[in-house]
């Protein structure tokens, strides 16, 4: 009885689920949900995945294309191509996508050339867009050699290369060393150190050595390089182009050969501060005191949480040997972008499809040209100001962003303060050193002068127990407080005259020697901004008497050689211009003699002949004017060179002495004491002290 119901049951279930299957037939519905449309559209990538950028953006760009799928009925894939950093496996990886069918874009680190060349060998290319994340550089693309469907998405290279050199200008380094990588991810762009060079040109510095590290795996090339390096005076080092794994190598090869002691400056770019977030500790401990520039983005934000929080976790499934603690990049949100973005433009596309790569531009490429400063100490960084092309230097990015005028233009010292420099060094380096560091610079210093107001110099019972004090003495200090860098020197006492220590400046036993103010004057100026102490020493020299020659000439030195010329081409000019215009009706202003006549006489507006014709009345009457306003001017400038020059000594040589019948003391070690030997006594002329 109970098998039997259980049969009329299921007979019951399946008649009653066939009458709905009837009656949905007929009513043009279907129980089962549609499967969504799937095709083989994909994106393709070109990127270097034995670094960490490469990595970092090869996972971003999976998520992207994850994030897409979850809301569009058409579904792609990603297709990676590993470039391992080579510019001739990029071309390669480029051309065998842009052969694949419904590609959509090629995203990777693309430079220009190397788009050029795929585009020249394949055709197929030429169709394909090419979203490029390196850095480029705009004074290298050739008008002969455009390439509509390359889109630069990354760093342009000039602005990074003015950030740069506005960090160099504001330490007044005069002289950098660049280092750069060949043949990496980022591919050495030639138009990079001519840009460096233009902009270093502006903040008054210049390039003096340059090292190329063509490959990672030459680490015993980089030892030999840097020993050629530790051998040159200039302590500056700027990694232009390199890659963070390349970077960490030079650091840690320097820091074992003493190249990150104190002295030294060690400056990173963008591509290796960006990812110090994603470095390890022993990274980090080789680069203490370095600093570098990064660029700006906001990381505070609740998008850039969300999508961090999903990167850790991608990451560390797909790469465990990396650090765990990865940090996306600025590289890893730009490939997301990218790819994200050319999904929706080509997939969602209002134009049935057809990609518009003006619209896709001006809605998509949104580039940051603001870079942050940062110091590495500790563990971790530093971020210590902000730069822009447009407002320079600036302490807050709130104040950064609101300036309108250039307040701080790379100089203030006050924006880029308490840096830790490599050797636990708190004061700027000066950036070059001599060869003998060791060896300070000797200053001969007068020991028996007589004027002990200027320089005096006592003895104590050891020779450290010298006191050397005097006007003189704290003029120079304070000089040399002043230098943008610590000068190492010693006071010299020297007991003979005051030529015989200048003839051992001149024969190298000194370096300098401590006069009068006017030479300690130009004794600074030559320390502060002389190349050759850094080569060969120091030079004495000696300022000259006046050249009475030219004080008979003073006059000339009113104007200019060019003024002189144009007023006197001019005058002649109006001049000759009047005569034949008045030659003809005017008696007193025919024949050559009678025009220079009138040339002369009108200089001092004491011309007697008169000026018939209105035409001529016209040209004469505004150059009066002129020759009235340039009379001023003279009159002005010469009074005041002869007043200036009353401020010179009134006695210059022996004989005005002489007629004076003056009475003169000197110091007994001076040079003028020989000016005096052999005098008549009778004119009151000796040598005595005063």
């Amino acid at each position: 009885m109970g098998r039997s119901c259980s049969s009329i049951s299921l007979f019951l279930a399946l008649k009653l689920l066939l009458l709905l299957v009837a009656w949905s037939s007929k009513r043009g519905h279907c129980l089962t949900t549609p499967r969504p449309r799937t095709t083989n559209k994909s994106i393709g990538a070109v990127l270097d995945l034995d670094s960490l950028m490469g990595k970092q953006q090869k996972i971003a760009m999976k998520i992207a294309i994850r994030d897409f799928n979850r809301f569009s009925r058409t579904k792609l894939q990603l297709e990676v191509g590993n470039s391992r950093g080579n510019s001739a496996q990029t071309v390669v990886n480029a051309m065998d996508l842009a052969q694949k069918k419904q590609l959509l874009a090629i995203i990777g680190t693309i430079t220009h050339s190397e788009a050029y060349l795929a585009t020249e060998i394949n055709n197929a290319t030429k169709n394909t867009p090419i979203l490029s994340l390196s850095s480029f550089a705009p004074i290298t693309e050739l008008p002969s050699s455009p390439l509509p469907q390359l889109i630069q998405l990354g760093d342009d290279i000039n602005i990074q290369m003015q950030c740069l050199a506005a960090i160099v200008g504001h330490f007044k380094w005069k002289k950098v060393t660049t280092i750069y990588e060949v043949n990496s991810g980022f591919s050495y762009d030639p138009g990079v150190l001519i840009s460096l060079s233009n902009s270093l040109r502006h903040v008054g510095s210049e390039i003096v050595n340059q090292l190329a590290l063509p490959s990672l795996s030459l680490q015993s090339r980089i030892e030999n390089e840097l020993n050629q390096l530790k051998k040159k005076s200039n302590r500056v080092f700027l990694i232009v182009h390199s890659s963070l794994e390349l970077a960490s190598v030079l650091c840690k090869k320097a820091k074992q050969m003493g190249l990150m002691e104190k002295g030294y400056v060690w400056i990173i770019p963008n591509e290796v501060a960006a990812l110090l977030d994603s470095v390890n500790s022993s990274v980090i401990s080789t680069m203490q005191g370095v600093i570098g520039f990064k660029t700006h983005f906001l990381e505070s934000t609740k998008p850039y949480t969300k999508f961090g929080f999903r990167f850790r976790t991608r990451f560390a499934l797909e790469y465990p040997e990396e650090e765990e603690n990865n940090t996306p990049s600025v590289f890893a949100l730009r490939a997301y972008d990218a790819a994200f973005a050319i999904a929706n433009a080509k997939v969602t596309n209002k134009s049935q499809g057809k990609f518009n790569m003006k619209e896709f531009l001006d809605e998509n490429l949104h580039q940051s040209s603001t870079f942050t400063i940062i110091n590495v100490i500790g563990k971790s960084y530093r971020e210590m100001a902000f730069w822009s092309p447009t407002h320079g230097f600036s302490k807050n990015f709130v104040e950064h962003e609101k300036m309108e005028v250039n307040k701080f233009n790379g100089y203030d010292g006050v924006v880029l303060s308490n840096i830790y420099w490599p050797g636990d060094l708190h004061s700027v380096p000066r950036g070059w050193t001599n060869s003998n560091e060791e060896m300070p610079l000797k200053i001969g210093v007068p020991a028996n002068d007589a004027f002990a107001q200027f320089v005096n110099v006592t003895y104590g019972d050891s020779k450290h127990a010298t006191s050397i004090t005097g006007f003189s003495i704290n003029v120079f200090k304070a000089a040399i407080k002043n230098l943008p860098y610590h000068l190492h020197y010693d006071f010299v006492p020297f007991n003979g005259s005051y030529d015989e220590m200048v003839n051992q400046v001149n024969n190298k036993t000194l370096d300098a020697a401590v006069g009068d103010i006017s030479i300690l004057a130009y004794r600074y100026h030559l320390v502060e901004f002389s190349q050759p102490y850094v080569d060969s020493g120091l030079n004495m020299v000696v300022v000259e008497k006046p050249n009475k020659s030219k004080q008979t000439w003073m006059f000339m030195d009113a104007f200019t050689k060019e003024m002189w010329l144009m007023m006197a081409a001019v005058h002649v000019l109006v001049g000759f211009v009047i005569w034949l215009i008045e030659r003809e009706e005017n008696e007193e202003l025919q024949g050559l003699g009678a025009m220079l006549w009138f040339l002369v006489t009108v200089i001092f507006l004491a011309h007697r002949e008169p000026i018939r014709r209105p035409l001529a009345r016209t040209v004469l009457a505004p150059w009066l004017f002129v020759i009235l306003i340039v009379t001023s001017s003279f009159t002005a400038s010469l009074t005041s060179m002869m007043t200036v020059s009353q401020l010179e000594p009134s006695v210059v040589d022996i004989q005005t002495l002489q007629k004076r019948n003056a009475p003169v003391g000197c110091d007994e070690n001076s040079f003028i004491v020989r000016c005096f030997k052999g005098a008549p006594l009778w004119l009151g002329i000796y040598p005595r002290h005063c």
